[in-house]
């Protein structure tokens, strides 16, 4: 993977041709960003481990991917950082959207017993890592996520859904790193009351 400062520069040039309809320039930004939010989207998929057991990452990518090229054509992100945001929120949704379907009331998932390694015990509770136990509590959560204020929501989606330190994470945001802290702590405060639900 290109280091972080090249594919940001790469994603800049395109951008504004991207939102200004050149469709040229919409497939080479997707192109060049694959790697990346397939990246994102295993990862993010990874914390969805009920819908794992339906849903790959390539089909969650394509999906997501219909969603984020539907997005451009409304939202009009300036910098890379909004790009990669924007498509986050994209994946969060079609994750949103596969768990209410397959663990919905009528789902065939909420009726079949499963489990993401294939196997037919219960997972080992010290694999949890802290982790909300039920599929409701993963959607309220990443709903929860959506809800928070702008500036926290981005520091979570750079930290937790797109997995970079913290330190490179200020760096793109061009703040510091104590900014950057504190905003984290400010939205995991607020999450606290979700994660730690019995």
């Amino acid at each position: 993977m290109p280091d972080a400062s090249n594919q940001f520069s790469l994603v800049n040039e395109l951008l504004p041709r991207a939102v200004a309809g050149d469709e040229a320039a919409v497939d080479a930004l997707l192109r060049h960003s694959s790697e990346r939010l397939t990246i994102l989207t295993r990862h993010m998929l990874g914390d969805f481990q009920r819908v794992r057991r339906w849903a790959q990452t390539d089909d969650v990518m394509q999906s997501a991917l219909v969603r984020l090229l539907g997005a451009l054509r409304s939202v009009k992100p300036a910098t890379p950082r909004d790009f990669f945001a924007l498509a986050a929120l994209q994946i969060r949704r079609e994750l949103l959207d596969l768990a209410r379907h397959y663990y919905g009331p009528e789902g065939m998932g909420a009726h079949h017993e499963s489990h993401a390694d294939g196997s037919q015990a219960p997972p080992d509770p010290a694999d949890a890592r802290h982790e909300p136990g039920s599929l409701a509590q993963w959607t309220e959560l990443h709903e929860q996520i959506g809800a928070l204020p702008d500036e926290e929501r981005e520091v979570v989606g750079l930290l937790f859904y797109q997995g970079l330190p913290q330190n490179e994470a200020a760096e793109m945001l061009g703040i510091s790193l104590r900014t950057l802290q504190r905003r984290w702590h400010d939205a995991l405060c607020k999450l606290h009351r979700v994660w730690n639900r019995e």
